[in-house]
């Protein structure tokens, strides 16, 4: 193993943006100095490997070139990660897996129709494997570059990823970003008020009790999304960031992220998983935002929200994890970010022998906090409803360690940028006793810290108050 330790900064975007522009360079971050909550931050780029996923086709980019695989691709990563096991260490990451799976990807999972229209136009699964990695602890403001040389051209790059690292950061100019037109929704108010009052007649006939229901939102843009992400770290940190420059081989995207919500960890057999579900508007006002809190944590109504989701990812854990091992440690806990209080459950259990996280991954996929209970009905229905496709809305971001280890979030209050457009989505659990402008008004909260990404970059955000 290499490991060399390199200049603690508090702020991981400095030491990021030496690599930000490099080929498939992904950052998964903690959002510190300004976010409460996380502890590490890991970078890396130019992975040895890459996985492309579009429909049944998973294009491979390694040492032997391009050729595709129609296998599953959960198991297909779980294959081409088998050859480079290694003992658990003592940071997060060393090695291996980091990239997206896309919502849409739970077609090769679950049985789905195919109803709404894909306006995305992105791969369903992007990873790659990567050598080395920066890892930054900002509990013992410590910053390391790891590599377990699984790769030969590893070793012969070591020098200078030492000395990049190593060297005083830059003062850098931010390349320009720009929105080129007004903000625009794939459903107004009209349309979203239809689409509720078909879940609550569905959840009235015992189809479901609760579907997360989402507005899509886009706008024209330009210019290098590396500088969009650098704002929405300020408007709005939170502990599972994350941004992913990709390529598929044909067009670049990327992938800006502010997810406050983990899916799943595994840490050796230790699995955990934090639900969010439960929302309030934060308030400049100190009194106003104690009561939106307060009145959050005494909500009957978002606390059997809250309860039906653990129930479900209970069940979805348990499907790979030892039989009674499975229990929720914590429910209902006030977290609250820049723009929103939530309510935050924790569910535990004990990957079962032979199981491993990409098998805990795939059993769970996509979260149920993002889909509605029971969770399959739920898909059925969303597809039929929502205007379009999820893309990697809902779906999930994070790393599996070449030693097993993983943690990866729930791909909330996050931007896709491609193809000259950047769009993102919010949208909230309807249950039995939901009220459609309390509803609607809460997708918006929950795009508050992207609306005003937009805005800071010159867009036209007056859709917020359209009722037409």
């Amino acid at each position: 193993m290499l490991k060399h330790e390199i200049p603690y900064q508090p702020n991981s975007a400095e030491l990021f943006a030496k690599i930000a522009h490099w080929p498939w360079a992904v950052l998964l971050d903690s959002g510190q100095p300004a976010s409460q909550f996380g502890r590490y931050d890991i970078m890396s780029a130019k992975p040895f490997v890459r996985l492309v996923t579009n429909g049944e086709q998973t294009v491979i980019f390694d040492a032997l070139g391009q050729h595709s695989s129609t296998s599953d691709p959960f198991q297909l990563l779980k294959e081409m990660l088998a050859p480079y096991q290694m003992a658990k260490t003592e940071l997060p990451f060393e090695g291996g897996a980091i990239g997206y799976f896309a919502y849409d990807l739970a077609r090769r999972v679950e049985h789905l129709p195919s109803v709404s229209l894909d306006a995305e136009n992105v791969p369903q699964m992007m990873v790659g494997i990567y050598d080395w990695a920066v890892v930054v602890d900002h509990q013992l403001q410590r910053a390391y570059l790891v590599s377990h040389c699984q790769h030969s051209k590893t070793a012969q790059d070591w020098p200078s990823l030492c000395a990049l690292f190593d060297a005083p950061l830059k003062a850098a100019l931010r390349a320009e970003f720009k929105i080129n037109s007004a903000l625009q929704s794939n459903m107004d108010y009209t349309q979203y008020g239809t689409a509720f009052n078909r879940v609550k007649q569905y959840i009235h006939e015992g189809d479901c009790y609760q579907v997360n229901l989402a507005q899509r939102f886009s706008a024209q843009a330009s210019g290098d999304a590396w500088s969009a992400y650098l704002a929405l770290r300020h408007i709005s940190p939170a502990p599972f960031m994350s941004y992913l420059n990709l390529d598929d081989g044909h067009s670049s995207l990327q992938v800006l992220s502010a997810s406050p919500e983990r899916f799943l960890q595994v840490h050796g057999k230790h699995v955990e998983t934090r639900p969010i579900k439960g929302t309030r508007p934060r308030s400049d006002n100190a009194d106003e935002d104690a009561s939106n809190a307060n009145d959050l944590q005494n909500s009957p109504k978002d606390r059997a929200e809250n309860l039906m989701i653990v129930d479900l990812l209970r069940n979805d854990i348990s499907k790979v994890c030892e039989t009674g091992s499975v229990r929720a440690d914590k429910l209902f806990a006030l977290e609250s970010f820049a723009n929103v209080h939530h309510l935050v459950s924790t569910v535990t259990g004990k990957l079962a022998e032979e199981q491993t996280a990409i098998d805990l991954l795939r059993a769970c996929f996509p979260g149920g906090s993002i889909t509605g209970a029971p969770k399959l009905r739920s898909m059925e229905i969303i597809e039929e409803l929502e205007p379009n496709c999820r893309g990697l809305y809902c779906g999930s971001i994070g790393y599996i360690c070449f030693d097993g280890n993983m943690d990866t979030n729930i791909v909330i209050r996050t931007a896709v940028y491609s193809h000259d457009e950047i769009r993102f989505y919010a949208g909230g659990g309807v249950v039995a006793d939901s009220e459609l402008d309390k509803e609607y008004r809460e997708t918006l909260d929950k795009a508050s810290s992207m609306l005003a990404l937009i805005a800071h970059f010159g867009g036209d955000i007056s859709l917020k108050a359209n009722k037409t």
